[in-house]
């Protein structure tokens, strides 16, 4: 009677588990970023990110029960190479949405094809200007240099009293290109002079011809619109040729490459992000704390944005009910997305819509306020 019991019931117990493992399913994001190559100093940060926020939010319980699975590839930083992981992520493993990539050049590549697809594109450390007017589907966090980098030179201006400054960039990059443009307009605004501006292409590791130049003009400071590593080594080599003037960046010296490079020679750096490990909200605290736990390392911006972007990403399918309809659960979620606003390690977040351009309907930005560090003792600390 029992195995007769049994058999007439076990139909049943399979469907129900069957039932249960559907309602139950996986929401696969996908994160393209650069892993390997120059700019894995920012990739890796952020995949850590990623990987910290999934596992706490799977570790309650995923989003409506359903958990999150990261798919994450490696862009290494190439145009080419975003190009291709985008087509993977969105065709191949039919993502609900796709971080990244790393780079603004990576971005200018591989957000067009996002849009064409109708698929979020959410980057969490592009900040050149451009970058969500390529669609409505493009998102990010990261926030822009145009609205960070004014903050950052008239606490700079104010801390140190300069009067004029030279200027030195890298000249074949989206990102460092834009920052240039936001300085010299920023510079030009606030009245400040230029005594000379030099340029650098990537992968230069020798810039004494330039900061020779720069030296005869005896600026007050210089501004470097610039990505870690090179700033490093420009930082170092202003201070073999006795120059001591402090620099000015952007979010591309935020890493702790900087200073693993140019040590305590980096002192007197200020740069402006939207994101401090001294901010002392308990969001930022608790961020923290868990980073250095998981990885046995203390986090920088790039890893607090991609940490505070899941969560964003999160709260939006809170109020998504996801169909099993791909073309559908990616359009509930681009709509859901504007409507987020959080707290996080980054602080208070919202969007704010781009302005369109060329009559084409744009994507959102981040909507935040800038800190204005300074680096002293080999880190930085917020510019009081």
């Amino acid at each position: 009677m029992q195995t007769r019991h049994l058999l007439k019931t076990l139909p049943l117990l399979i469907a129900a588990g069957f039932a249960s493992s559907a309602f139950a399913a996986d929401i696969k994001l996908g994160a393209a970023e650069a892993l390997t190559g120059p700019a894995a100093k920012y990739g890796i940060a952020i995949k850590n990110g990623f990987t910290l926020a999934a596992d706490e939010i799977n570790a309650k319980g995923g989003v409506n029960g359903n958990k999150i699975a990261l798919v994450m590839e490696d862009e290494q930083g190439k145009k080419e190479e975003a190009i291709n992981v985008f087509k993977k992520l969105i065709f191949q493993d039919k993502v609900l949405l796709v971080f990244g990539p790393t780079l603004s050049n990576s971005a200018f590549a591989a957000d067009p094809i996002a849009n064409a697809a109708k698929v979020v594109a959410f980057g969490t450390s592009n900040t050149a200007e451009g970058i969500t007017n390529m669609g409505p589907w493009t998102f990010r966090n990261s926030v822009m240099e145009a609205d960070v980098l004014p903050v950052t030179v008239k606490a700079a201006v104010k801390h140190f009293g300069l009067k004029k400054v030279a200027v030195i960039y890298g000249n074949d990059d989206a990102f460092t290109k834009n920052g240039y443009d936001v300085f010299k307009t920023t510079l030009e605004q606030q009245k400040i002079p230029v005594t000379d501006t030099e340029t650098y292409a990537k992968g230069d590791v020798d810039f004494k011809a330039q900061l020779t130049k720069i030296k005869a003009t005896n600026p007050d400071a210089i501004v470097c619109s610039c990505l870690a590593e090179e700033a490093a080594n420009i930082i170092l080599q202003t201070r073999a040729l006795g120059m001591k003037q402090p620099f000015i960046g952007g979010n591309g010296l935020n890493s702790p490459k900087l200073f693993e490079i140019a040590k305590d020679a980096g002192d007197n750096t200020v740069m402006g992000s939207p994101w401090s490990p001294e901010n002392t909200a308990p969001a930022n605290k608790a961020f923290m704390s868990a980073y250095h736990a998981k990885f046995n390392a203390d986090p920088d911006q790039f890893a607090a944005q991609a940490y505070d972007a899941m969560y964003i990403v999160a709260d939006a399918l809170k109020n998504v009910k996801l169909s099993g309809d791909l073309a559908k659960d990616r359009q509930a979620l681009r709509d859901a997305l504007p409507k987020v606003s959080i707290d996080g390690a980054t602080g208070k977040f919202r969007f704010r819509q781009a302005a369109a351009k060329d009559g084409k309907p744009a994507g959102f930005d981040a909507d935040q306020e800038a800190i204005v560090n300074i680096a002293k003792g080999g880190k930085f600390v917020i510019l009081k």
